[in-house]
């Protein structure tokens, strides 16, 4: 159980791959730990039906079932999970203070685990399909797709890299796009304009979603003139971005201009003793395996600053 008295090693918030790894590095090391989740372990990760690309296991395992087990994993270390929302945070004062909605935290330490949400399109069923034919992850879900027909949606550089990987593995690839050129860097353009089996659709928006039970098509729309066409396919993939949840850490923590925590790989803040792991900080790739990898570092870091700061 929770003690609000109790100063804690490490208090982590968010209960994703980083967070729980996090956990199993620290409490393995004797850290007293605390990890705040909002909603369920395995955060973003719960929303995918099937991980082929984690190390370990020999068949598809769910986004859910391994959240779990990350959690199991810590908590047999001692790790304490909370199930509350984050109200605030003071990471400046010591020791470091979070504000839950059940309550107040302290600890030496704090890593954070928030994440990044996909941005969506927002059009009618998109939710309800999300695993049924769309996706937000070509690195997570392209192999599912392999000799088929897909649509990527997004003209920026991580909708370009999704792109160039799919149509390696899938028959077809269309590549839907409000503007009439890409905004991705040049380095992109020629590789992607030479790809025998990627189709532009310029100046167009995915009005619809056709499906049954799963995605079979999509309803675009040319902003310019208007028309639409019916476009038969297996899977959308929607790369127009995220949206870093550090609302809480403005003003606190240094922020690049899309939103995410400066960190480099040691996942180091500008605040001792304060750390961001995962999809929150500044990195190349986002992937289960990456975040997990940054739990650990941090891990490592948190106990070296103890010794430092605390013994």
């Amino acid at each position: 159980m929770t003690n609000q008295n109790k100063i804690y090693d490490t208090i982590i918030i968010g209960g994703g791959p980083a967070g729980y790894t996090s956990a199993l590095y620290t409490s393995r090391a004797g850290l007293n730990t605390l990890l705040i989740e909002k909603f369920s372990a395995g955060g973003q990760m719960t929303q995918t039906e099937q991980i082929d690309n984690y190390p370990g296991y020999d068949e598809t395992i769910d986004g859910f079932t391994l959240g779990f087990k990350m959690k199991q994993g810590s908590e047999r270390f001692g790790t304490e999970s909370l199930q509350s929302e984050v109200l605030s945070v003071d990471l400046i004062s010591n020791p470091k203070k979070v504000v839950t909605d059940t309550g107040e935290y302290l600890a030496k330490t704090v890593i954070i685990a928030t994440g990044a949400d996909h941005k969506h399109l927002g059009i009618e069923k998109e939710n309800e399909l999300i695993g049924k034919g769309v996706s937000y992850c070509a690195a997570c879900d392209g192999m599912f797709y392999r000799d088929k027909t897909v649509v990527v949606v997004g003209g920026g550089n991580s909708a370009v890299a999704d792109a160039l990987l799919l149509s390696r593995v899938c028959k077809k690839v269309y590549l839907v796009h409000r503007r009439d050129t890409l905004r991705a860097t040049k380095i992109y353009h020629d590789t992607l304009l030479n790809s025998h089996n990627v189709e532009f659709k310029w100046n167009s928006k995915i009005d619809e979603l056709l499906n049954d039970s799963k995605i079979n098509g999509v309803e675009i729309r040319n902003i310019k003139t208007n028309e639409t066409e019916k476009i038969a396919c297996d899977g959308v993939f929607i790369s127009i971005g995220r949206t870093p949840s550090t609302k809480l850490f403005i003003n606190q923590l240094e922020l690049d201009e899309s939103g995410y925590i400066v960190a480099d790989e040691s996942t180091k803040t500008n605040i001792a003793g304060v750390f961001a792991v995962g999809d929150v900080r500044t990195k190349v790739v986002r992937q289960i395996i990456t975040a997990a990898a940054d739990g650990a570092i941090a891990s490592h870091f948190a106990e070296e600053f103890l010794a430092e700061n605390y013994n």
